[in-house]
Order: C-alpha cells, then structure tokens, then sequence
C-alpha cells in the first residue's frame, strides 16, 4: 500500500475497523438530469440501498412497486419480489450497453446496473483499493482555488464492474476524498467530476453524505453549477 493510499484508508476509518463490518445500508435521496435524461425519472428520488462489503453486491429498495427490490452483481441485474421471485433479469449487463451514447435511454434493468455499481464503488472506496487486485498510484497534486489535492490514480481489476477501469481520487490535508474522476463507459465515456462532502462517523467509518456530479473538461476542470448530472444524499447510514 503506497504512502497516500494508506493515509486515505486511515483517514476514513482504518482497514481495522472497516473489516468488522459486512454490509453498509443508507437512505439514499437522488436528484440530477440524468434520470429524466435517460427516460427512467423518479424512480431513484428517495430509497433505501444495501451494498456488500466483501463482494460486489448492491441491492436498492423499494423499487418501483413497494414489493420490489433489485439485485445487482456485475454478471447479473435481477428485480425481485419480497419472496426472492425474479420479476426480470438481465444477465451480462454490461454488454447491453454497447455503442450507447449520453442521449440514449435505459430500461429499467439498466438503471439498476447503473445505480448498483456506482453505490457498491462509492460505499466501498477507498478501502477496497488495499486489496492485491486493484493498482493505485499517486499522481502529481492537483490546485483548485486556495485549495491542494493530493491526487490517488486507481486501476480497478477487470471483474469489478464500476465506471471504468482508471478512476482518480482526490484527498484534501485530512486524507479524506474530496473529488472522484471517471469516464462512464456505459454513458459513451463521458467524463465526470464527483464531489463528495458532509462527512460523517459512522461507527468509526467515515461516510460522505453528500455527492454532486458534473460534467469533467477536457482541461480537467468541472463545468458547475450546470448541469447536475446526479446529486446523492445519504441519510439513515448503517454499518453491520
């Protein structure tokens, strides 16, 4: 684990204390154009999310009907019932994407890969990248206003589905993520910039209650306060 990676990972808690958990659960409260953009509003405007800890697992609910919940795993996106019945299913997900730009629209099942991944990425970062698996790298820092960030470039293996295979973390003076780059391969590749803030413990993990997503430049700057491509509120946070 390089020097950064590891102030990150104390930071927010410890490799320690975030082994004794299994499973991290929010209400989640979405907002943003890109629901109504890919044809699939309000379905993700205020729900409850579970993602695993140990492997890459998420499951939001109540999902469109009060009985219904999703099952997202990076080979296979279920909606289900209460009684564990498969209402439907898609199985490789991600290959239902191909030659999909910005403008195109989603099924349901998409969405809930879509929003699947990225909860199980964002819950589980940045103690996921300590495993052999995932390579990171500390890139040159990065100014913003008054403001410096150390810069962590992570490589994600290629059986964890997220927004692309390099992702780019940025970690203020007290180690904590600040900002989160990608390109979405599912949205054509599409750079965005991810702020994360209000932080809080929960049982001595630390969790960003609030996200906003933007476009990313082509000269890396986030192109604000218009469009908001997708705002996260998490509420409700627990550790089990």
């Amino acid at each position: 684990m390089n020097d950064l990676l590891k102030t990150t990972v104390d930071a927010h808690g410890g490799l320690e204390t975030w082994n004794k958990f299994r499973k991290i659960s929010a209400r989640i409260v979405c907002g943003g154009v890109t629901w109504a953009m890919k044809q699939q509003p309000g379905i993700m405007d205020d729900l409850y999310v579970t993602s695993d800890t140990r492997r890459e697992f998420t499951s939001h609910y109540p999902f469109i009907n009060s009985d219904w919940h999703t099952s997202f795993e990076p080979g296979r996106v279920a909606i289900e019932n209460s009684r564990g019945e498969v209402v439907e299913e898609l199985l490789d997900p991600r290959s239902s994407f191909t030659g999909h730009t910005v403008e195109t629209p989603w099924t349901r099942l998409q969405l809930a890969y879509f929003a699947g991944y990225a909860m199980w990425t964002y819950f589980n970062a940045p103690f996921n990248f300590a495993g052999d698996n995932y390579e990171a790298k500390e890139l040159v820092p990065w100014k913003d206003g008054q403001e410096t960030f150390r810069r962590l470039r992570v490589t994600f293996p290629k059986e964890i589905a997220s927004h692309g295979a390099v992702q780019t973390f940025y970690i203020d003076d007290a180690g904590l993520i600040r900002r989160h780059d990608y390109d979405v391969d599912i949205l054509g590749g599409s750079g965005a910039a991810h702020f994360l803030s209000n932080y809080v413990d929960v049982q001595g993990i630390k969790v960003a209650t609030k996200r906003s997503v933007y476009v990313r430049q082509e000269d890396n700057s986030p192109l604000v306060p218009e469009p908001l491509l997708v705002s996260v509120d998490l509420r409700e946070i627990t550790l089990e």
